[in-house]
């Protein structure tokens, strides 16, 4: 017996094959090679088509299949992570109406803030746990207010995993967790945030059917199965945003653990058991996937848009006749180079406004170059011990909502598999970190397990999770790396 999990990204998609018996990974792949396109018809927009989203795990799957020392046809269930707060619409035909408006796009923030004051922030952050800022309900506001007749067409809206969903199943449903990410739910009530609905003129029938995130969630239709390679009827069990899929994915369940991921962007996801917020909406709370009516779940999370992507950028910027340095070769110019970049200074906020510094949208920045000193190695180094430092920011805001933890687990893959990365981390953050072996279409595939029934208990679930490396903060290496934040901060908040 084996499980499917889809890993749905902006970047690309990404599944993988979990055997059921041993808990381990057989096989797994991704498409498109190159990242897949995001489109900015203006400033501050992020779209992409769903239908390319599809295209891609059918893509995935021909490849995973084709040449499979398995039997596609012993798939029994399929878990399917995705890219959080995206904005997807459809008509009555399930036809995409217009490109998704997607996580890192900017456009809704002036809504959002509008609403907050209007709602109430009161009300707001006791009930929603955030404010409307530039969520998936802020994107419906925009297309409402500025294409009214590509509005009037809609008969669903969906997040990219509900999409997904949907063309495996050719149902349309949602989840609280879903919902929860795109500001619709009401944690007070435990039901659809009907403040928002009111306050943006939202007719409550655009909402799907909502189903836990761990259940039957409808089955492969032929079509579907066709498409795939896959034999029709297989269960839908799991779905969940990336995040709380990845802290999933890390055995990351109950309250006082902590997951981070540093790709496309940035997060560091913590998991309580209490309605937490940050008054300033630096840092977001929405319902874990872990979340159940008897034993309430949340993860709070800090996310900053521009990690792995300014990582890229720079990486970009080197390519000469087709050949850009490698990862690695990157990552060796940085060891090169001492702690704090020899005072070079870079912010990574160049991925579209950003909730950590609420909602801004200020820029990527370089400061304090010099000339006769800074080479190449520093911008890389730079480059890296920015990210972290942005990432410490939001730190600080978890550890004053005492949802922060000792101990912070990771998958071994992106910017983690950086030395310089992982070592500015652990002592900037004062925190031990743990790196296991698994990604979000791995967890993916797991939770399928468990919402198919055929795992019964955690420990059955997590049969299989190899921890690879841990480290530990350096009392020598904390001191130079407090000192070289202070710097990055001083110049953050010039």
């Amino acid at each position: 017996m084996y499980f499917l999990g889809l890993d749905i990204g902006s970047s690309s998609s990404k599944v993988s094959v979990l055997d059921a018996k041993t808990g381990k990974s057989i096989a797994s792949t991704h498409y498109p090679k190159t990242e897949l396109a995001i489109n900015a018809p203006q400033a501050g927009f992020a779209e992409q088509d769903p239908n390319s989203w599809w295209s891609a795990v059918k893509a995935a799957c021909a490849e995973l299949f084709d040449n499979a020392e398995f039997d596609p046809k012993q798939i029994e269930a399929i878990g399917i992570s995705y890219q959080m707060h995206g904005l997807v619409c459809v008509d009555k035909q399930q036809e995409v109406i217009r490109p998704a408006i997607i996580w890192c796009d900017s456009r809704a923030v002036e809504i959002g803030d509008k609403a907050f004051k209007s709602i109430g922030e009161k009300t707001c952050l006791s009930q929603l746990l955030n404010s409307p800022g530039n969520f998936t309900a802020s994107k419906l506001k925009w297309v409402k207010e500025n294409q009214p007749d590509l509005y009037q067409q809609i008969d669903k809206i969906m997040l990219p995993g509900d999409f997904i969903a949907m063309k495996l199943t050719g149902e349309i449903t949602t989840t609280p967790s879903g919902l929860s990410e795109g500001v619709l739910w009401n944690f007070a009530e435990n039901t659809i945030a009907h403040s928002v609905l009111e306050e943006y003129g939202f007719e409550s029938n655009l909402i799907p059917n909502i189903v836990p995130s761990f259940a039957d969630q409808g089955t492969v239709s032929q079509s579907a199965a066709q498409e795939l390679g896959l034999r029709a009827g297989i269960k839908v069990t799991y779905r969940g945003g990336d995040q709380p899929n990845n802290a999933m994915s890390l055995n990351v369940m109950e309250p006082g653990e902590v997951a981070a991921t540093a790709g496309t962007s940035g997060v560091v996801y913590a998991v309580t058991d209490k309605n937490a917020y940050d008054p300033k909406s630096r840092v977001n709370t929405f319902q874990h996937v872990s979340s159940t009516e008897q034993e309430k779940r949340n993860g709070v999370l800090l996310c900053v848009n521009g990690t792995g992507r300014l990582y890229s950028w720079v990486r970009s910027l080197l390519n000469t006749q087709n050949s850009a340095p490698s990862y690695p070769a990157l990552n060796a110019m940085a060891e090169k180079v001492n702690i704090g970049s020899d005072g070079l200074v870079l912010h990574p906020f160049g991925n579209g406004a950003e909730r950590v510094l609420q909602n801004k949208n200020m820029g990527g920045h370089m400061r304090n170059i010099d000339f006769n000193r800074h080479q190449l190695g520093h911008i890389v180094r730079g480059a890296q011990e920015g990210i972290v430092f942005a990432l410490k920011y939001g730190f600080d805001v978890l550890t004053e909502m005492g949802v922060s933890s000792q101990v912070v687990r990771a998958g071994k893959g992106n910017m983690f598999l950086s030395p310089i990365f992982v070592e500015a981390f652990v002592n900037s953050c004062q925190t031990s970190v743990e790196l296991y072996d698994t990604d979000g279409a791995e967890g993916a595939a797991r939770a399928a397990g468990l919402g198919l029934g055929y795992f019964t208990n955690r420990d059955e679930m997590f049969n299989g999770l190899t921890l690879v490396e841990r480290f530990e903060p350096q009392a020598d290496k904390s001191e130079q790396y407090a000192k070289a934040y202070q710097d990055w901060k001083q110049y953050l908040e010039l």
